[in-house]
């Protein structure tokens, strides 16, 4: 048992290097797997949460990753303290404040937003890998968050913009009031699905028209705790996070992998429309596959071992590649 504790306290990246230390494999090709390992562990991913005030960003972050070891600083011009900074080991998550509070807040704001999105990393890329756009599905004013999507985001980040910016439509449970919510079964009933669906193909539509860009918007909830009340459970969190993968660099993915929140409750319920636990699981195999080895296709047959796993990177096998990451692959995604 105690073995095993001290297994999960480790990182993504030590997990990987014993394994690799450990393979029936020449000293030479080890040296191979290990460079690259090097160079994926220096790479830092660094995503921005935006979007109207009262939408759930913050409630977003704490649901995604485990925020309560991030360390806090100021991510822009310290006199005005306008956008945070959590980092999180190789994970930094840029949280800006909530816009809508008025005009001249507003444009204070996206001005931070836009120098942000301006900066180069260390390599000449771009720093922020991936925007999240969160937006109150309750809400019936949205042009808040329009005007921040056609106006600021999609003209900053040009023609990344659709691959670097997901639109979050939380608090599904509250779109219609509340009263269509299974509190039993933390999901929405079918009325309430429908509405969401819909709610979706409307901003994505509105985004579109405007734009030309099609981005479709992923609906759930965050979770969150009302005054003097109980704990929300989130919903369709695995959906998000697994998007979120997929937006993120295959080389910059491990970063996310070691900063999961291992809350299990937040990863229980989702709109079973595909097993995204399985497809997270997946692209992070996919990821250890792209970054150890030579970049071959996903499907490709390993031989005789990766990481002393063999067989094809699917399914289970991905899990016990890169399982027991902090305990996350086998205590969450497992269930």
């Amino acid at each position: 048992m105690m073995a095993e504790e001290t297994k999960e306290n480790k990182s993504v990246y030590d997990l990987l290097e014993e394994e690799i230390m450990a393979l029936d494999i020449p000293d030479s090709e080890k040296a191979k797997r290990l460079s690259r390992l090097i160079k994926v562990r220096n790479k830092k991913v660094n995503i921005m949460l935006t979007g109207s005030t009262g939408a759930g960003k913050s409630s977003t972050i704490n649901a995604l990753f485990n925020m309560n070891v991030a360390k806090v600083g100021v991510g822009v011009d310290p006199e005005t303290s306008i956008i945070e900074k959590f980092t999180l080991d190789n994970l930094v998550v840029w949280d800006t404040p909530g816009l809508g509070d008025g005009v001249k807040s507003d444009e204070r704001i996206s001005h931070s937003i836009l120098e942000k999105l301006s900066e180069l990393d260390e390599d000449g890329n771009p720093l922020i890998d991936l925007v999240v756009v969160v937006i109150d599905s309750s809400s019936k004013d949205l042009g808040t968050s329009y005007d921040l999507i056609n106006n600021i985001l999609i003209p900053a980040l040009g023609d990344d913009a659709k691959d670097r910016i997901l639109i979050a439509l939380n608090q599904a449970d509250v779109a219609m009031k509340g009263t269509h919510w299974d509190e039993e079964n933390n999901t929405p009933d079918e009325v309430l699905k429908e509405f969401l669906k819909k709610k979706a193909d409307s901003v994505q539509k509105r985004i579109k028209d405007a734009t030309g860009l099609s981005i479709r918007p992923i609906y759930y909830c965050a979770g969150y705790k009302e005054e003097g009340g109980e704990q929300r459970k989130p919903y369709n969190l695995p959906k998000l996070l697994y998007y979120i993968i997929k937006s993120v660099p295959k080389d910059k993915r491990l970063a996310l992998a070691d900063n999961i929140n291992d809350e299990e409750d937040n990863w229980l319920h989702d709109d079973q429309e595909k097993d995204y636990k399985e497809r997270i699981k997946l692209s992070f195999g996919e990821t250890v596959w792209f970054c150890i080895s030579d970049g071959f296709d996903t499907g490709a047959e390993i031989g005789s071992a990766i990481l002393g796993i063999p067989g094809k990177i699917v399914g289970a096998t991905v899990g016990a590649a890169v399982g027991a990451v902090k305990g996350v692959f086998v205590a969450i995604f497992d269930i």
